[in-house]
Parts: C-alpha cells; sequence; structure tokens
C-alpha cells in the first residue's frame, strides 16, 4: 500500500532536546514557552524503565531547548496542566531510580506533586493525591480545580498500557488550598483513557483498557462538577485505549484510533454529540493508529501524527473525513508529545523511536 498525500508538507526540524524523553509531558506556558518534563528512559541491560526528573524549556523564538529546574520526583506517564494562575501541576506517574532497576523489575505509581514556577523555573512540592497513580487523565476544570482520575496504582507500564489495571477512584485539586480531595468513583475503573472537557463544563471520559478482562473500554461516561458523580453516557462504536480525543469548535468530540485489542491498531474515528450524549461513527484515518497525538489547529481542523506511520493526516470536521497532510521527519513511533504554538505552528517533541529530536509542523 503506497500512501500519496494531496499536500505534501513535510515537517522541519528544530532544536534538539537537552534529555532524551518519552512519555513525558509539555506544556505550553502563557509566554509562549514549552515546558517539556519526566519521561521514560530504559535503565539497564534488563530493559527495566525508569523516569527522569530533568526538564527543560523550548523558545519558539529561537527555536532551541534550555535547561530548566528538577522536579522532584522522577516521573513518566505523569500529567502536566496549566493552572489559572499560570503555574503548571505535575501529578503522579511511574517512578525508578535506574539503580533501583536491579532490584526491582517494575516502577511504582506515585501519589507526590508538585507545581512548576515559570517566574523562577523551579518546581516544589504541593499536596499528595489520596492514591498513588500513573497512567491516569488531569483536566483544568472550569472553576480553576483539575480533576484527576483512574489510573494504575500497582505498577509501571507504558501507554497503552496493556499490562496493568485501572483504578475506579478519581480526586479533584484546589490550587487555593493546594489539597487534594477524593470526589465520586467512576462507573468503570480505567488507565489509559481519555478526559476531555466539554463546553458545559462536564468533562468525558472514554475508553482505556481493563487487563482484568484483556480488553479495552468502549464505555464512557461524564464527570459532573457540581455534584462530584459520574453517569454513564452512549458507549462509542469501538473500544479503545491509546487512542485520542479532541473538543471540536462545535463542542462535539473527536475519538480516533487506539488499540481494540492488544497490537490490534486501529484506523476507526467516532464522534461524541453532548446534546444527544451518543457516539456516531465518522471517516477511518489512512493508517492504523495508537499511542498517536491529535492537535486542534487554528483553522477548526485536527493533526494526528505517528502511532505508527510518518505520513500525518488532517480530520476535517466540514466534510467528516480525513486527508493526508505530509510526513513527519523521523518515527517516533509512540510517547511523543505534541503543542500547538502560540504561532499556529506545533511542536513535535520526543518520542520511542526518536527521543532526542523534535520538529515543527508545517
Amino acid at each position: 500500500l503506497v500512501l500519496v498525500a494531496t499536500n505534501t508538507t513535510v515537517s522541519s526540524p528544530t532544536g534538539n532536546l537537552q534529555d532524551g524523553r518519552w512519555f513525558h509531558t509539555a506544556t505550553l506556558l502563557p509566554t509562549g514557552k514549552v515546558l517539556v518534563a519526566g519521561g521514560a528512559v530504559v535503565a539497564d541491560e534488563y530493559s527495566c524503565i525508569a523516569g527522569k526528573d530533568s526538564a527543560e524549556l523550548y523558545d519558539s523564538a529561537l527555536g532551541t531547548f534550555a535547561s530548566t529546574g528538577t522536579m522532584t520526583s522522577r516521573r513518566y506517564a505523569q500529567t502536566s496542566t496549566l493552572l489559572q494562575n499560570g503555574g503548571v501541576l505535575i501529578t503522579g506517574g511511574f517512578s525508578f531510580d535506574s539503580s533501583a532497576c536491579l532490584q526491582d523489575d517494575t516502577s511504582p505509581a506515585l501519589a507526590s506533586a508538585e507545581i512548576y514556577d515559570p517566574s523562577n523555573g523551579s518546581f516544589a512540592p504541593t499536596g499528595s493525591m489520596a492514591a498513588v497513580r500513573g497512567g491516569h487523565t488531569a483536566t483544568l476544570l472550569t472553576n480553576g480545580k483539575v480533576l484527576i482520575a483512574g489510573g494504575d496504582n500497582m505498577e509501571g507500564d507504558v501507554p497503552p498500557f496493556f499490562l496493568v489495571d485501572g483504578s475506579v477512584t478519581a480526586e479533584v485539586y484546589d490550587p487555593a488550598t493546594g489539597l487534594f480531595t477524593s470526589t465520586g468513583n467512576m462507573v468503570t475503573p480505567r488507565v489509559g483513557q481519555t478526559a476531555t472537557l466539554l463546553a458545559n463544563g462536564d468533562v468525558l471520559i472514554a475508553g482505556g483498557w481493563s487487563a482484568s478482562q484483556n480488553a479495552s473500554i468502549a464505555a464512557a461516561e461524564l464527570y459532573h462538577p457540581a455534584t462530584g458523580a459520574f453517569t454513564p453516557t452512549g458507549s462509542m462504536t469501538s473500544p479503545r485505549t491509546g487512542h485520542t480525543a479532541t473538543l471540536l469548535p462545535d463542542g462535539k468530540v473527536l475519538i480516533a484510533g487506539g488499540a481494540q485489542t492488544i497490537f490490534a491498531y486501529s484506523d476507526s474515528a467516532e464522534i461524541y454529540d453532548p446534546a444527544t450524549g451518543s457516539f456516531l461513527a465518522t471517516g477511518s484515518m489512512a493508517v492504523n493508529r495508537c499511542s498517536h497525538t491529535a492537535t486542534l489547529l487554528p483553522n477548526g481542523t485536527v493533526l494526528l501524527v505517528d502511532g505508527g506511520s510518518l505520513v500525518t493526516e488532517i480530520y476535517d470536521p466540514s466534510i467528516g473525513s480525513f486527508v493526508l497532510s505530509g510526513l513527519t521527519k523521523l518515527d517516533r513511533f509512540s510517547g511523543h508529545s505534541a503543542t500547538l504554538l502560540q504561532n499556529g505552528n506545533v511542536l513535535v517533541v520526543g518520542g520511542l523511536q526518536s527521543p532526542t529530536t523534535a520538529e515543527l509542523y508545517p
């Protein structure tokens, strides 16, 4: 099968990272710089996966990365959330000092959290979560608090988390107090799910993995901040983990790709309509993808990158289909990040196959 893009846009390289990363976080700061933090590293000849505590800033004006403060804990598969006060909340993840890999064969999940202060480039501890978590989700609510949901609370793995089971618990972080407070439990335990803030302030939780069932999850649910409760909503047309969920300008949510079973990657996509609480199939992607990225562009289309292919594609909501867009310079496979910059470009960073590189689209 030969894929030919109608608009052969080729991404352009930008500065290399100071430290190679995959399954890290990347957060656009109000200054326009991007905070890139943590990530996984294969620590020894036994392929033990350890976490990093280093962080760096990407300056789009210069096209370079520069080291910034060090995190208080080594982490990968953590979350990173820009707060309304400009700080960045880092929660959970899996952590190993690489020296510990010889004694143990799994990376424990973390309960700790910390705040990055862009004004002085430093990380400082904040309140710990009620539960240890890695591969969870963190969603900034309209009231400025952060919903933390699901994730693995036992041992380390990498997305799409085929080897671990998910948690049913959730909690809310309050920046005013620096504390986490338990909230209602999810209907379904999940790890590697997506969480999307809807226009009405609710949060759509979709998909993920269930090791106890050895299968991905089709069920979806809504978190209601006013009551702190989760309620079921329509199930997806296909079970998925390692998928993406993107809020579209019309308030609907594009769900794309992921794995239905172990290593059975999908090219299908669907749309969630909050008005009806239902999912409907939309056009399929040109290639199967899992652990890819999906970025809403300023023109309302969605850019999908990697997850098993050098080919990029664009979802156009106006026609409900995907169009081949171009090529990335390097194979990243999974564990990369994609961040929309203030100038409209997308910064693609790291990944399992190319951990030290970065590129810009278009």
